[in-house]
C-alpha cells in the first residue's frame, strides 16, 4: 500500500505542476497579446495606419487622412455643401475627395456603425447595411488647367448598391481596391437620425458670477412625444459638441427634472462652454489677386504659395463681433468654372506672433480645413528669430475659417482660449444629440439631433 501510495503522490504533484505551468503559460500569452495590442494602435500614430477594433483596444474613429496624396475631404447632406454629415433614413450623404497622384485607382468604400462614443459598436454589417457591404466609386474627373494634378472623385450614397437600415454614428471607410491597413485612403464621420424625441434650448451668457463673462451655457429639454424610453437615467445618452468639434463634447448629463413626457437638463456649471472667439478667415478662391488677409501670392516651383498677415494672440483684446461661417470651409475658383476640377492647391503659409516657445503643449490650426483634428501637418513649429510660429497647409481654392488651439501635453481637448481669447457673446453653433439603447440592444440609436445657435436660437 505505501508503494501505490507513494506512486500515486508522485503522480499527482507531476499533475499539477504541468496544470500550473499551462495557466503560466496561458497569462504569458495574454500578456503578449495585450503588449501586441498597444504597439499597434502606437504605430498607427506613427505610421498613418490603423488597427483592427478587437477585444484590447477600444479604438475611438476619427477623422482621418492616412495617404498623402489624399486631399480635400468633402461629405455633407445632399444639397446643403455647408451642412455638417447628418441625414435622416431615406437622406443621401455626397462624399468627395481628391488624389493628387492623379490617374484612375479602384477606390472603395464601407461603413462601420459605432456607438456613442464612436467606439464600434457589435452589430454586424448585414444588420445595419441592406445590399452589398461595400461599393466602388466609380464618378471621377480630371483636373483641369491647374498646376496641381488630380482625380477628384465623387460619390452620394446610400444607393441602391448600398443601403443603411439603422440610426447611429457611422464611419465611412475610403480603400483603394483592398479592405486592409495598407490600402486605406481615409476614414470620415457621419451620422444617420430616426428622429422620435424633440428638443429645444437656450443657449446663454453662463448662470455663474465667476463665469458669466466667458462662457455659455446650453440649457435644453428633451420631449419623448410618446415615444417609450424604459430607464432614462441608463439608456439615454446626451452628447453636446460646439462648431463641429468633438474633442470638447460635453457627456454624461442627466436629465436634473422628468415631468410626464419632459426630460429637464437645466444645469449650472456641468453645461457650458467657452465663448471663445469669432474664428479668423481667409480666401483664396482667386489666386490672382490678394485678399484682405493675403500678405502675398508667389509662384515657385512647388507651386503657389499664399502669405497670410502674421496673427496676433487675441486673449486679452476686447470682443469684436465679426461674420464667419463657425469654422466651416467652401471650395469655390473665381479663376474659372468648374470648382470640383478647376480650382488650383496652394501652400498657404501661418504665421502667430509669440515670443517664445511653449514647451508644456503645442499650437495647431483647427477647423474644418484640418477635418477638426490634431492632425500633424497642422502644428505650429517656433521660429526663434522672427519670434513666430509658423506651418503651412495645402489647400485648395476657397473660403476658409479658422483659430488657433492650444493642446497640452497628455490631453485629448484643446484651449482656444489660449490664444483666440473667451467672450460670452461670441456667436457659436451647438449641436445636441440624443441616443437610446433599448435593454438588450447591441447598438445606440440616434433619436435627437438639432442645432441651435447662440445668437439666433435664444
Amino acid at each position: 500500500m505505501n508503494f501505490f501510495l507513494r506512486n500515486l503522490i508522485i503522480i499527482n504533484l507531476i499533475i499539477f505542476a504541468l496544470l500550473n505551468s499551462c495557466v503560466s503559460n496561458k497569462n504569458i500569452q495574454k500578456k503578449d497579446n495585450l503588449t501586441s495590442d498597444t504597439l499597434n494602435i502606437k504605430q498607427l500614430e506613427n505610421t498613418n495606419q490603423t488597427p483592427k477594433n478587437d477585444d484590447n483596444s477600444a479604438l475611438v474613429y476619427k477623422n482621418k487622412i492616412f495617404k498623402k496624396n489624399i486631399k480635400t475631404v468633402l461629405l455633407y447632406r445632399k444639397g446643403w455643401e455647408l451642412a455638417p454629415p447628418i441625414i435622416r433614413l431615406n437622406e443621401k450623404l455626397i462624399l468627395s475627395f481628391d488624389d493628387l497622384n492623379a490617374g484612375v485607382k479602384n477606390y472603395k468604400y464601407t461603413f462601420i456603425h459605432c456607438n456613442a462614443d464612436w467606439t464600434e459598436s457589435d452589430i454586424m454589417k448585414s444588420d445595419f447595411i441592406n445590399g452589398f457591404t461595400e461599393d466602388e466609386i466609380i464618378d471621377y474627373s480630371f483636373s483641369f488647367n491647374t498646376t496641381q494634378s488630380y482625380t477628384h472623385y465623387k460619390v452620394t450614397f446610400p444607393n441602391d448598391n448600398i443601403k443603411i437600415t439603422k440610426s447611429g454614428n457611422y464611419i465611412v471607410k475610403v480603400y483603394d481596391r483592398y479592405e486592409d491597413d495598407e490600402n486605406l485612403a481615409f476614414v470620415y464621420r457621419f451620422m444617420v437620425l430616426e428622429p422620435k424625441v424633440k428638443i429645444t434650448a437656450k443657449i446663454k451668457r453662463a448662470t455663474s458670477i465667476e463665469q458669466r463673462n466667458y462662457k455659455q451655457e446650453v440649457d435644453f429639454k428633451i420631449f419623448k412625444n410618446g415615444f417609450d424610453i424604459s430607464n432614462v437615467y441608463q439608456n439615454l445618452k446626451v452628447v453636446i459638441i460646439k462648431n463641429q468639434r468633438w474633442d470638447n463634447a460635453i457627456t454624461g448629463l442627466k436629465p436634473l427634472l422628468i415631468k410626464g413626457d419632459e426630460l429637464d437638463y437645466n444645469y449650472d456649471n456641468e453645461n457650458v462652454f467657452n465663448g471663445g472667439n469669432e474664428f479668423r478667415h481667409f480666401s483664396i478662391k482667386s489666386l490672382e489677386a490678394q485678399s484682405d488677409r493675403t500678405k502675398k501670392i508667389i509662384y515657385t516651383n512647388s507651386g503657389y504659395n499664399v502669405y497670410l498677415y502674421d496673427d496676433n494672440i487675441r486673449q486679452f483684446k476686447i470682443y469684436y463681433s465679426d461674420t464667419d461661417i463657425n469654422g466651416k470651409m467652401l471650395i469655390k475658383t473665381e479663376d474659372s468654372q468648374n470648382s470640383d476640377t478647376e480650382a488650383d492647391y496652394a501652400h498657404v503659409h501661418f504665421s502667430l506672433k509669440y515670443n517664445n516657445q511653449n514647451t508644456f503643449g503645442k499650437f495647431y490650426v483647427m477647423g474644418a480645413l484640418t477635418n477638426w483634428t490634431y492632425s500633424d501637418e497642422a502644428i505650429l513649429k517656433f521660429n526663434p528669430d522672427k519670434k513666430l510660429y509658423q506651418t503651412s497647409l495645402y489647400l485648395k481654392q476657397g473660403y476658409y475659417d479658422y483659430n488657433y488651439v492650444f493642446l497640452e501635453d497628455g490631453k485629448n481637448a484643446g484651449d482656444e482660449t489660449f490664444i483666440e481669447g473667451n467672450h460670452y457673446e461670441t456667436e457659436n453653433d451647438y449641436y445636441i444629440f440624443v441616443y437610446y439603447r433599448e435593454n438588450g440592444d447591441l447598438y445606440d440609436r440616434l433619436i435627437g439631433a438639432e442645432k441651435f445657435n447662440s445668437i439666433n436660437n435664444n
